[in-house]
């Protein structure tokens, strides 16, 4: 705004004040315009996530989700890595992975660990490598027993923590077990006292 010298106030590119619309009218239509676009691409971005990520699951997702959360728990015991790669969530609707040499249930997470998921590199193996190293890469997955030895301490520790947050969110079922060694047996008792204490 200006003082065009006879005590008028005039706005800058309005014709001095005199007609109205000008500038200030084309300045609000553009914003409103800048609004409307901006909305237009927000709406654009969020629906391309959820094409994205919200049908991961594909065709029958939610279907496959139902019949997993129907599944009963899993009894206790060991897993060779062989037995391991049957629960990848293509040959059964379990989903299980081991960290740092003990197996968890997943199933109930398959949106992040399903074959379509984010984390479904992990599905049905030793995920150990993967999470110590940050690598969602096959190359950071072992077709053989890793025994992590030459992890450095850090990666070690990162290990253990994603360990202890699987603790937290998933069951636990078994043990990974080293080549030629025997499964455990666990008892019906300790196995229903171990799945009540995670409750």
């Amino acid at each position: 705004m200006a003082d065009d010298g006879d005590g008028r106030l005039r706005t800058e590119g309005n014709g001095g004040g005199r007609g109205g619309g000008g500038a200030g009218e084309s300045l609000l239509g553009g914003g409103m315009l800048l609004v409307v676009g901006l909305l237009v691409v927000g709406l654009l971005a969020a629906y391309r996530l959820y094409l994205r990520w919200g049908t991961r699951s594909g065709p029958g997702g939610a279907a496959r989700q139902s019949q997993a959360a129907a599944l009963p728990r899993m009894k206790r015991r060991g897993f060779s890595l062989e037995q391991l790669r049957e629960f990848d969530g293509t040959r059964n609707p379990r989903i299980l992975l081991a960290v740092n040499g003990k197996v968890f249930d997943v199933t109930k997470g398959s949106k992040f660990y399903g074959p379509e998921g984010p984390y479904g590199i992990f599905a049905g193996r030793d995920a150990s490598r993967g999470l110590a190293t940050f690598c969602l890469d096959k190359d950071a997955l072992r077709d053989e027993y890793d025994d992590l030895s030459d992890l450095n301490a850090v990666q070690m520790e990162s290990v253990r923590e994603w360990e202890m947050q699987f603790k937290e969110k998933y069951d636990y079922v078994g043990r990974l077990l080293k080549p030629g060694e025997e499964p455990s047996e666990y008892t019906d008792e300790e196995d229903t006292k171990d799945h009540t204490k995670q409750e």
